[in-house]
């Protein structure tokens, strides 16, 4: 097939990033069937940033956003997917997943490819009021997710409540209404024992 040049390497890049849908997560699938992928893992968080908008900072460009979360784990393509609180992994996590940034995103025409590599870049410097909104609805699915398997990926891994509070405070950035929730949601999965406090669980509470 003589295909142009320009719609040839869309097209490889279409291809490309079906590999997402085979890359698992930690987390799994809320009625705790099996591991959720990284496909479906940017979908529910674009359609979360729609859905939740009323809770971001005024005058949000959605679509900016939304687009931010569609391609924001395409680097996982070449990286696999790095547990959050696996601190020997997330050594180093940002420069291999910038170079496989350069990698993917190259792939595509060169306007199109700098266009979504700068939002990948933009999401990962948090330095928009879309980047920091893409950032903490990143943080909170994960966290509906192990609430509402009751602690599955925190108990697995020996996350304590402290640790998660620690590590999602980013939330607050964006949206101080969807942090007080997850807050809220974490706590009330120590009182049903879905995840232990931690030693730090108290002050972490109290930092807010």
């Amino acid at each position: 097939m003589d295909t142009p040049a320009r719609l040839a390497a869309q097209l490889a890049f279409v291809r490309e990033i079906d590999k997402v849908k085979g890359i698992l997560r930690q987390t799994v699938l809320m009625d705790g069937s099996r591991r959720e992928n990284d496909a479906e893992h940017s979908w529910h968080i674009a359609v979360m940033a729609v859905v939740l908008r009323e809770h971001a900072p005024p005058g949000l460009d959605i679509l900016r956003t939304v687009a931010m979360l569609l391609i924001h784990d395409l680097v996982e393509i070449d990286c696999g997917d790095t547990f959050c609180y696996d601190t020997e992994r997330m050594v180093g996590k940002h420069e291999r997943e910038a170079r496989a940034a350069e990698r993917i995103f190259g792939m595509l025409p060169p306007d199109i490819g700098h266009e979504l590599r700068g939002l990948w870049d933009e999401f990962e410097a948090r330095d928009s009021a879309e980047a920091r909104y893409a950032n903490a609805l990143d943080r909170l699915q994960p966290m509906l997710h192990n609430y509402a398997t009751q602690g599955h990926a925190w108990r697995k891994h020996g996350v304590t409540a402290d640790r998660v509070l620690r590590r999602n405070r980013i939330i607050r950035d964006a949206s101080p209404g969807l942090w007080a929730y997850a807050r809220a949601m974490v706590a009330d999965a120590v009182q049903l024992g879905y995840v232990k406090p931690g030693p730090a669980f108290e002050q972490e509470m109290l930092e807010g």
